[in-house]
């Protein structure tokens, strides 16, 4: 495939894009739903769809839970700190192995903590 026909931009985080929200609120609720199901290129996805979608682990959610701050949350599990960020910030998603180790966090962060202070 050639990348002729593909347009690449980087977005400047100083200056970002305006959006114009004004037709969007003056219209109702309906007319926009009717708008955005009108767009054949984005329909909502089906149950099926969303049965098999992957769903990703709020880090931010659980790292607040405990009222941590992202060093001490990564400290006290004996998570790298830039591997947190990266989670949190979504440039970064948990593999299987993290994904159970933040969901046994979340049930039992006490015996996570033990755990990583004993080694």
């Amino acid at each position: 495939m050639s990348d002729a026909n593909i347009t690449r931009f980087k977005l400047d985080p100083a200056n970002p894009p305006k959006t114009d929200w004004t037709a969007f609120d003056a219209r109702t609720e309906e007319q926009n739903t009717a708008a955005a199901l009108s767009d054949a290129d984005a329909q909502p996805a089906t149950p099926e769809q969303l049965a098999q979608a992957r769903r990703v682990v709020d880090v931010r959610l659980i790292r607040e839970r405990f009222g941590l701050s992202q060093a001490d949350f990564a400290r006290r599990f004996g998570l790298k700190l830039e591997i947190v960020r990266g989670w949190e910030d979504r440039t970064l998603i948990p593999d299987a192995v993290a994904v159970t180790l933040l969901r046994v966090i979340w049930a039992e962060p006490e015996t996570v903590h033990r755990v990583v202070a004993a080694e």
